[in-house]
């Protein structure tokens, strides 16, 4: 086989709040073969691996086809970085002699996400060489960052933006729109992580990051979740 030039990275660590949640049934499978297979089933991917501390995650990814990176326990912590984790995997690539041109990171507790979406991010990037990372974003008007409040040190709300010369409607409709990343996978250049200079928060995404834009994207923290993933699936008529 070829290097491959398109990876997909499944990222799950086994300790959370909500118990073994990556691998708690939806339909009667590990919740994170929805995802998995979702990636698994894409044109453009050459290769599959799945990255956790946990055996049980890398044994029910395992059965999908997915390639083990086991990830150090300092890796895994509740306050660990989900960048430490990707760059562990990009070593292990290279220690296996190849790094991909591009990374579809794929997280494991959503099940929303379509083997269609990932393709046309893929392409895209495949396309456009400028194009640093393309990801799934949904219109959120409610939560728009000009509504948002900060507490100050006297403990009084203080927007976030100097609306000196700016003028800001109370009708959300009237704002200009905003978006939000849906989080549950990433198509990202991997020559990003040589970088520092990308957008702040998540600077691996590089400054030219195109948006898929998706009415719905969530995660499963709860119990509730896995019943509101299972009505999510059946709308979107995905069985595996």
């Amino acid at each position: 086989m070829n290097k491959p030039k398109v990876v997909a990275l499944l990222t799950g660590r086994g300790n959370n709040t909500l118990t073994d949640k990556n691998i708690l049934p939806v339909f009667g499978k590990p919740l994170l073969q929805y995802p998995g297979m979702a990636a698994k089933n894409c044109h453009y991917i050459d290769a599959c691996y799945v990255s956790s501390d946990d055996e049980k995650i890398l044994a029910a990814a395992a059965q999908i086809g997915y390639k083990p990176i086991l990830r150090p326990a300092e890796l895994a912590l509740p306050t660990s970085l989900h960048i430490d984790a990707i760059i562990h995997a990009l070593r292990i690539f290279k220690e296996e002699g190849f790094v991909p041109e591009i990374l579809v990171v794929i997280l494991a507790n959503s099940v929303t996400i379509k083997t269609e979406w990932i393709d046309e991010c893929v392409k895209t990037l495949l396309k456009d060489d400028s194009v640093s990372s393309m990801v799934p974003a949904y219109r959120e008007m409610d939560h728009h960052p000009f509504r948002a409040k900060r507490i100050d040190e006297n403990g009084n709300f203080v927007p976030f933006f100097d609306f000196t010369n700016i003028e800001v409607s109370t009708n959300r409709q009237d704002l200009v729109p905003a978006y939000f990343l849906s989080h549950n996978f990433w198509v990202i250049r991997t020559s990003n992580f040589e970088r520092t200079d990308g957008q702040k928060p998540w600077t691996f995404l590089g400054n030219k990051i195109k948006p898929l834009l998706v009415e719905e994207a969530f995660d499963v923290h709860t119990v509730a979740d896995l019943k509101r993933s299972e009505e999510w699936l059946n709308e979107n008529n995905i069985v595996i």
